[in-house]
């Protein structure tokens, strides 16, 4: 092999071994650019997506409390936190709501629910409201996890058949104990019943107050510093 061979050899090794070494490098993340260098870091795209999509909703929420309040009936900002961690915590995959209004509780359910994969039946008796619910889903990009049931909730959760890892009741007090009694046997073992308005300790309340303090099957918590006041009850795993 002549000498100007031997050299045309050497350096086509020397970069073919040098082309390898920097996908190896590139494929492993350490020559992503870093701030350190003065240039973007590289980030995944996946959280970027999911931080946009929550700061979208978030931004509905706020919009809502600012502007949707009157007449609605809806819970303060710190009870929508507290209904979001309850059902991420425990993993929550059907959320059965009954008082829907303009969707603002619901809308905080659903930030929980797009990350446990879960979905939202809503029942609202009022058609305004239930219109105005089905908007509000909508430009906050969750109508597609949210069933929204339009009538008298008395009636309508009778057609419900699946487990129910949290029941949220925040429709009329005095009609409390009898969405309870109809809808506590779908309630899986582990899972939450929250009440909401749980500060109106009045006679509306004391039947479902004493359902869920006195059955051996329930523990209850009333969070009477908490926003309006909820009562947080789970049913026991036996």
């Amino acid at each position: 092999m002549t000498t100007n061979k031997k050299r045309l050899l050497v350096v086509t090794l020397t970069a073919a071994v040098a082309a390898v070494s920097w996908a190896a490098v590139a494929n492993s993340g350490a020559g992503r650019p870093t701030s350190d260098q003065g240039r973007i870091p590289w980030k995944d795209p996946a959280p970027m997506a999911s931080a946009k999509a929550e700061q979208k909703i978030l931004d509905v929420l706020t919009d809502m409390y600012l502007n949707q309040r009157r007449g609605m009936m809806n819970v303060q900002p710190e009870d929508g936190r507290l209904l979001r961690l309850l059902a991420e915590a425990i993993g929550a995959k059907h959320i059965v709501e009954i008082g829907s209004s303009n969707g603002y509780s619901g809308i905080w359910f659903c930030l929980a629910l797009r990350t446990t994969g879960g979905k939202l039946t809503t029942h609202e008796i009022d058609a305004g409201r239930a219109s105005l619910a089905r908007k509000n889903f909508k430009r906050a990009g969750v109508s597609h996890i949210v069933t929204l049931v339009e009538g008298d909730a008395h009636k309508t959760i009778t057609r419900l058949k699946e487990p129910i890892d949290i029941l949220h009741l925040d429709a009329d007090k005095a009609g409390y104990i009898d969405y309870l009694d109809k809808l506590l046997p779908l309630v899986r073992p582990g899972g939450l019943i929250v009440a909401h308005n749980t500060t109106n300790l009045g006679s509306q309340m004391q039947d479902y107050v004493e359902a869920v303090t006195t059955n051996p099957n329930l523990e209850t918590k009333f969070l009477h510093k908490q926003g309006q006041g909820i009562g947080v009850t789970l049913k026991k795993r036996r």
